[in-house]
């Protein structure tokens, strides 16, 4: 219970951060959930999220840079399939358990 509440003051946080500062804190909120996520690869799947930071600048909006670099590219190959799906899976449904309406993207 206590890490819902965390998971949604930080979303709550997240909504009046810019769009740029929001899409970082969003990567980090992910990469934080899935450290308290039970996955096959519970052991190696928060250090291969964290590894993703070096995405960053590439995945804001209105970032500067629109290919990933080489780093970001090697972090992504090395992530496991399972380890990211679980993740997006617990982050789509995120704003449902914080009574937000879903995502929806364009």
């Amino acid at each position: 219970m206590k890490n819902q509440q965390e998971i949604m003051v930080s979303l709550k946080s997240l909504i009046s951060l810019s769009s740029r500062s929001a899409a970082v804190a969003l990567l980090v909120l992910v990469v934080s959930v899935a450290v308290q996520t039970h996955t096959t690869n519970a052991q190696s799947c928060p250090t291969e999220l964290t590894s993703l930071n070096v995405c960053a600048p590439f995945v804001v909006p209105g970032a500067a840079v629109a290919n990933p670099s080489i780093d970001c590219c090697n972090a992504l190959q090395s992530v496991h399939h399972d380890c990211l799906c679980s993740t997006l899976r617990i982050a789509s449904r995120l704003p449902s358990q914080c009574n937000l309406p879903p995502l929806t993207c364009a």
